[in-house]
């Protein structure tokens, strides 16, 4: 089958001159739903193409890879219900499909398109254009420390383990505002992505977020159904050069969409993933 294509319109981090640290404050204005930042971004078009009928990537060769796996808990009703029911699923199909010994997910967002709502508080989170990956290195082994208990810890940081997302839409197909990801093949890991500081009134966190590189490979996969996941790596410790790192990866306004779709629906969880390795 040819390869297909569609364009999208992301946006790209400018990072700050002289060399001083990007920040961004987590807690958004209620009048703008911008979060403070020292920092701006640029739009670019770029070139997705659709992986549909391609020859499949995987978390070590692009970072992120698809499978077809429906849930058993399908509401998404409540943030309770969730962790109740889907979380345990999750984590055991995590496990079956990496290999992995242990897995310990520690949030996850929903997300559902509301044009013209500008509130980005956490229950109301909408797809967004900004290409980042959710993690870096001093991030992840924070994660470690933060959600497993400190006996565990040394242990667990001697052995490989990552950092996924597990990527799902809800009750219809994502044509709308559809998931696109970054191969990480077409990825410079030292110079195309800069840390930001993630401000919270407690604590800070940081992530990546990505400059522009005309190299990159950006890639989704049209109409994701509910009955479809994609496990997206955000961190992995092997630092070889053996495996990919991470995944660049953003929301787009796809021009293909068909008329009439249904507004973008997904959750996506955040898991840490160890290896007896």
């Amino acid at each position: 089958m040819s390869e297909s294509t569609t364009t999208g319109n992301l946006q790209f981090i400018v990072p700050p001159a002289d060399g001083i640290r990007a920040y961004q404050e987590i807690n958004a204005s209620k009048d703008t739903g911008v979060r403070p930042r020292n920092y701006s971004l640029e739009d670019h078009d770029v070139t997705i193409h659709d992986l549909r009928g391609q020859e499949a990537p995987t978390l070590d060769t692009a970072g992120f890879q698809l499978f077809h796996s429906p849930a058993k808990h399908t509401s998404f009703a409540n943030d309770e219900e969730i962790e109740h029911e889907y979380y345990p699923e999750s984590a055991e199909l995590i496990k079956r499909l990496t290999g992995a010994s242990r897995v310990v997910l520690f949030d996850h967002t929903i997300r559902r398109r509301q044009p013209g709502e500008i509130d980005d508080a956490p229950d109301r989170r909408q797809p967004v254009s900004q290409a980042h990956v959710d993690q870096t290195l001093a991030s992840s082994i924070e994660r470690v420390h933060r959600h497993l208990p400190a006996y565990d810890v040394p242990e667990l940081l001697k052995r490989r383990f990552q950092i996924i997302n597990l990527w799902r839409p809800i009750h219809h197909p994502a044509h709308d505002w559809p998931l696109t990801l970054c191969d990480f093949r077409s990825v410079d890991a030292k110079s195309d992505v800069v840390p930001v500081a993630l401000v919270y009134p407690d604590r800070e966190g940081e992530t990546f977020v990505v400059k522009y590189n005309p190299k990159h490979r950006w890639t989704y996969w049209s109409g994701v159904t509910p009955e479809e996941l994609i496990l997206i790596k955000c961190f992995d410790s092997r630092q070889d050069g053996s495996v990919a790192l991470f995944t660049p990866h953003t929301a787009f306004s796809d021009p293909r969409t068909p008329e009439g779709s249904p507004l973008r629906e997904s959750i996506e969880l955040r898991a840490l993933v160890f290896y007896d390795e």
